[in-house]
């Protein structure tokens, strides 16, 4: 299982009616392969998981699957606040075709690192894919230690982990636990050059999903520890990673699809559409800026 360098939490089009917009869908795919996209997270946060019904996460990711047909890793986010939950829909992802599996830690109920431990051992253990932890204390709740994680990698079947965490203490902690079957990703679009330099494998990025040329760039410098590359690549990505924190994600991401051709990727409720206004303004003219490398395929 090869998944590093450049992967893409896609974002999910929904049409105007509200329904998912597979046509538009298509396009987004064709774009991050066209990019040089490395692997590809279907109904991650960025994809809205939590507002997909069943048949929908089903025949997104089968979709996905069959568009994709084997050229990069199509990695299912099958995380829920319960791990039966969890281990149900990592099954079903498997049966739909997924390589491996994105399990974010259990939000809002708060679980204790030994909670925590037996939840991943208990989907590693019945899910029956390769499972990437994902940690990012800020939506769930809680926080996954890197001491926790040193454990949970003796696991065969756990093979990785995003980490959204971007500050320095977190990047070094994490850069310690990488060997050859457990790879550490960056689950921050601002830090990921630091964190690649530092020993990640690769970025699980949101900025990939409007341009996936310049963001394969900024990977393949960073892991090959090229630091002026890096730099140059991180310059020119920064604006728009700033544009894009102008609301929670996947609002502001959601928003710029349009302007490539993308579908109206419409948010469903509770998130909303970003207003017209200075932040839309601010994110349009990042998004312009980098035209010449963000026309999506086809």
């Amino acid at each position: 299982m090869n998944i590093r360098g450049s992967i893409c939490a896609l974002a999910t089009p929904f049409a105007a009616d509200g329904s998912l917009d597979l046509p538009a869908f298509a396009r987004l795919l064709d774009h991050q392969l066209a990019g040089g996209t490395q692997a590809l997270v279907v109904a991650g946060s960025t994809g809205e998981a939590h507002m997909l019904e069943h048949d929908e996460f089903d025949r997104l990711l089968v979709f996905a699957v069959e568009h994709v047909a084997g050229r990069v890793p199509v990695i299912a986010g099958t995380g829920e606040a319960g791990t039966a939950k969890t281990v149900a829909l990592t099954r079903r992802a498997r049966a739909l075709g997924a390589d491996a599996a994105l399990v974010v830690t259990p939000y809002y109920v708060r679980p204790t690192q030994e909670g925590l431990r037996r939840h991943f051992i208990d989907v590693a253990e019945h899910g029956g894919l390769p499972v990437v932890l994902y940690n990012v204390p800020g939506r769930t709740g809680c926080d996954l230690l890197p001491e926790t994680v040193a454990g949970l990698r003796e696991h065969p079947a756990i093979v990785g982990i995003k980490e959204a965490r971007g500050d320095r203490e977190r990047i070094l902690a994490l850069a310690e636990l990488v060997r050859p079957d457990f790879v550490y990703l960056s689950g921050d679009d601002g830090s990921a050059g630091e964190a690649m330099l530092a020993g990640a494998a690769g970025t699980i990025s949101v900025v990939a999903n409007l341009v996936p040329g310049v963001f394969r760039a900024l990977c393949d410098a960073a892991v090959g520890g090229d630091h002026a590359a890096t730099a140059r690549c991180h310059a020119t990505l920064e604006p728009l990673v700033q544009a894009l924190n102008c609301a929670p994600n996947p609002i502001a991401v959601k928003a710029a699809l349009p302007w490539l051709g993308l579908g109206l990727a419409l948010p469903r409720l509770p998130l909303v559409e970003l207003n017209d206004g200075p932040d839309r303004a601010r994110l349009h003219q990042a998004l312009s800026s980098l035209a010449s490398l963000a026309t999506a395929a086809g």
